[in-house]
């Protein structure tokens, strides 16, 4: 993945969210979630059906952002035979197909009232559904901010699961702020600065970001990934030690070209960092796109090409990235504190250079017998 260019989007430039700006802060009050311990938010508008199969009755719809009981999560009762993913999520209104609904939880905190002393700032973790976001320095330049309001209704928002850089605290009517900031070193954005309810993000400390396994010789740890099978191991040594769903790129035999595949082969993580906004502008193409808070990022390779957390979707098991490695965020979190380099939260970002390597990632295309 690269970024995008400020010139691709420049057109964006002219849809004027300044108003953005004038929204008072009484708005950004968090909602009221259900009380759920847990719940799911709809990734887009899908249909609710009877049963937990495509060929069931369809008794509703639910929207955007709607966020609901999560249940339990089941197999469907009739293999859909279009998809990989069997996977379906039963909740109060009904089933909804699990990759369009994401896991989340409603954990909101005590907010702090000042920056820790003597340092700039610090990363925080959206802990409820979302949170609504303000714009502290209008007009609003980021492509991902300007079509948030064009395409969805809503001002811009963050999510479950996002990691974020705060650099400001306030207190207005009694109520905490942050200051999220993706500037150079925090997540390379466009230079916007929002405000957010600060109860709605939790601070990340050194404990839970410290390294796992930091005894075992880092040249027996390599990631294994199955690009035909979905599949996304550890191993220390013969042993493995982590397993989960991947998303990787979509391959050919889904849209008619190899171009969002995942590279094949042995790569290494070299640079990580706790967040950092990703985008493409394929030209011409409608797969242009601009993420900003990617958690947990470990790229394994040049252009880009990179192991993070995904909160957009919920279809791991399936190919579904621009080539990247999809985890979800939690599991994203775990190998971006496993995998050499390590990284402490007080450094935000650890770059090598050749020939100085960190773990091994290898990717294989395999079908079993």
């Amino acid at each position: 993945m690269t970024k995008l260019s400020r010139r691709d989007f420049l057109k964006l430039s002219g849809l004027g969210l300044g108003a953005l700006a004038l929204r008072p802060f009484d708005k950004l009050n968090l909602p009221q979630f259900p009380t759920a311990e847990r719940l799911g938010r709809i990734l887009f508008a899908t249909d609710v059906f009877s049963q937990p199969n495509i060929n069931a009755a369809v008794v509703g719809k639910l929207y955007e952002d709607t966020v609901v009981e999560w249940n339990r999560e089941t197999v469907a009762t009739v293999r859909n035979p279009n998809t990989f993913n069997q996977r379906w999520v039963e909740t109060p209104q009904g089933y909804v197909f699990s990759p369009n609904i994401q896991p989340v939880r409603n954990l909101p905190n005590t907010p702090l009232e000042a920056i820790p002393a003597g340092e700039p700032g610090f990363w925080a973790e959206v802990t409820v559904p979302y949170v609504d976001l303000l714009i502290a320095n209008p007009p609003v330049r980021a492509p991902w901010a300007q079509l948030f309001k064009q395409d969805r209704g809503v001002d811009p928002r963050l999510y479950y699961g996002q990691v974020v850089w705060i650099d400001q605290i306030k207190n207005e009517n009694g109520v905490i702020y942050y200051r999220f900031n993706e500037d150079f070193g925090h997540g390379y954005g466009y230079g916007d600065m929002f405000w957010v309810e600060g109860a709605a993000l939790k601070l990340i400390t050194e404990e839970e970001v410290a390294p796992i396994s930091p005894n075992v010789d880092p040249a027996l740890k390599r990631i294994a990934v199955n690009v035909n099978a979905q599949t996304f191991s550890c191993f220390e040594g013969s042993t493995e030690v982590f397993f989960c769903r991947v998303s990787t790129g979509l391959l050919n035999a889904q849209v008619g070209t190899d171009k969002y595949e995942t590279p094949l082969g042995d790569m290494y993580a070299w640079r990580k960092m706790p967040s950092i906004a990703m985008g493409a502008n394929a030209q011409g193409d409608a797969a242009g796109y601009d993420t900003p808070a990617v958690p947990w990022t470990t790229f394994i390779a040049t252009g880009g090409v990179a192991i993070h957390g995904a909160f957009w979707h919920n279809a791991f098991g399936t190919p579904r990235s621009h080539g990247c490695l999809n985890l979800t965020p939690q599991d994203a979190k775990w190998v971006w504190r496993w995998t050499t380099p390590h990284v402490s939260i007080k450094q935000s970002e650890v770059q090598l250079t050749w020939p100085e390597v960190g773990t091994k990632v290898t990717t294989t295309y395999r079908q079993f017998a």
